[in-house]
């Protein structure tokens, strides 16, 4: 692998795809110099713990929770709102962890997902045309010119914006809050319905249980009370990747800063494109998503870019196929990458080929489709004898009204009541759980059938 990386202008001669047009290149360049100034907000050996993981991942050892916000937006950065984020997925992770006793690698999309990939540059509305909003990072979501215009001094709050958040979050994880003794306390800010709150207290009746016999053990304390938890987003503007870029002193080769684990987009995985051809030079863990028209050529293409030396950890597919294409599409493309010999980590995003817009024009999910798109995923990888290394959700915390369906029985109706995504519908915290749940059961049942449990194969660490 090269350990040098392309200048921005070698990139955007590939053509970048999914790029902002600025209107004044001198404000660009000025933010740019600012952003190679600053601190890294993640560190080379963090992303080099992180890739250790997935590499468990990859070899059926572990299962990766990859969840978060669809577009973060800088009002959002509040304590409250990254709180109930982490908690949701922390509480997810127990469920997991323990109904299934699959070690859970917890990857977060937060502290960087600030821009969003657009199908059309331009919106129109009441015969007004804008450029479209693609997330905080580039411009305003208020529909008014001065809004939409793209501004490079944006990318300056993304870094500070990020930098706060993984700040909040590292005192979150190692300050207590993630202590599992406080799953009972999750019980009630979560999960309001009494059927899934049934569920998951005798689950959490059954981890204090173990608990209590691995204090008799002589556990040490500080292993109920931290976890680890790592930062990614889509690498999606070219100008912000490469000016947090850094050359890691150890080593002599070069890291992305801004997160742990970056990923290439559905339409920004061109073989010869910049993307790829940023994110093939990185050594951080990278994914790639690819969707129902991905062929197995352009799938063993992208993993032979993207992991040329073949190393553990290193490529994530998540794979983002919709329900209806999940079961036909996806076992040539796993053949195709298999018969390489890379052992990846295979996620399964069940949210962005499930999307559609009701009557009265709200973009929504229905959950027993989400749902569908996961149980295939895992169907898939059952008759394949390979292992399905996890999920990649996009939630929230908090009580919103964005997909239909799940254990509160939202229908369309329900969902002007608090529909609150700048970009793509969500999960609420409850569908998360209940999704966890779904999860835990499938998980548990695959590995009975598989006849051994990942977690007697697993070289013990702190997940």
């Amino acid at each position: 692998m090269s350990t040098t990386i392309p200048s921005l202008t070698d990139l955007h001669a590939r053509g970048a795809a999914q790029q902002p047009t600025y209107p004044d290149a001198a404000a660009l360049a000025s933010v740019v110099g600012e952003l190679r100034e600053r601190p890294p907000l993640v560190f080379a050996g963090e992303a080099d713990d992180l890739k250790e993981r997935i590499a468990d991942v990859a070899a059926g050892r572990a299962f990766m929770l990859q969840a978060g916000d669809c577009a973060e937006t800088f009002g959002n950065v509040t304590a409250v709102n990254i709180r109930n984020a982490l908690r949701v997925q922390l509480s997810m992770a127990v469920v997991l962890q323990y109904a299934a006793q699959v070690p859970v690698v917890k990857v977060g999309r937060i502290a960087g997902q600030y821009a969003k990939p657009r199908s059309s540059n331009d919106e129109t509305r009441d015969g007004l045309t804008l450029p479209s909003y693609r997330g905080d990072a580039v411009n305003g979501l208020d529909f008014n010119a001065e809004s939409r215009v793209p501004d490079p001094r944006r990318l300056l709050d993304v870094y500070n914006s990020s930098a706060a958040t993984l700040n909040l979050v590292r005192a979150f994880v190692n300050g207590g809050f993630a202590d599992l003794r406080t799953v009972h306390s999750w019980n009630t800010d979560f999960v309001r319905n009494s059927r899934v709150e049934a569920k998951y207290e005798a689950l959490s009746d059954e981890i204090e249980r173990a608990m209590a016999f691995m204090i008799a053990c002589g556990v040490s304390d500080d292993a109920f009370r931290t976890v680890n938890y790592w930062a990614s987003h889509e690498a999606l503007l070219m100008e912000y990747e490469h000016a947090l870029t850094r050359i890691d002193s150890r080593t002599g080769t070069p890291y992305g800063t801004s997160g742990h684990l970056l990923w290439i987009g559905e339409r920004t995985r061109q073989i010869d494109g910049a993307h790829v051809e940023l994110l093939s030079r990185l050594r951080n863990p990278v994914g790639v998503k690819l969707g129902p028209t991905t062929t197995p050529e352009v799938a063993r293409e992208l993993v032979e870019r993207l992991d040329p030396d073949n190393e553990p950890g290193r490529l994530t597919i998540i794979t983002r196929m919709g329900a209806g294409k999940v079961r036909d599409a996806l076992p040539a493309i796993i053949e195709a990458v298999e018969a390489t010999g890379r052992k990846v980590a295979w996620v399964c995003d069940p949210m962005h080929g499930n999307t559609y817009s009701t009557e009265k024009g709200f973009k929504t999910r229905a959950f027993p489709v989400i749902w569908d798109e996961v149980d295939g995923f895992f169907d898939v990888h059952a008759e394949l004898g390979t292992w399905p290394g996890g999920v990649h959700i996009e939630l929230t915390g908090n009580d919103v009204t964005e997909c239909v369906g799940g254990v509160d029985e939202l229908d369309e109706d329900a969902l002007a009541d608090r529909y609150e995504t700048a970009c793509d519908p969500r999960l609420n915290r409850n569908q998360g759980i209940e999704l966890a749940f779904y999860l835990a059961e499938r998980l548990r049942n695959d590995i009975l059938r598989r006849g051994t449990n990942p977690i007697q194969e697993f070289t013990p660490r702190e997940m």
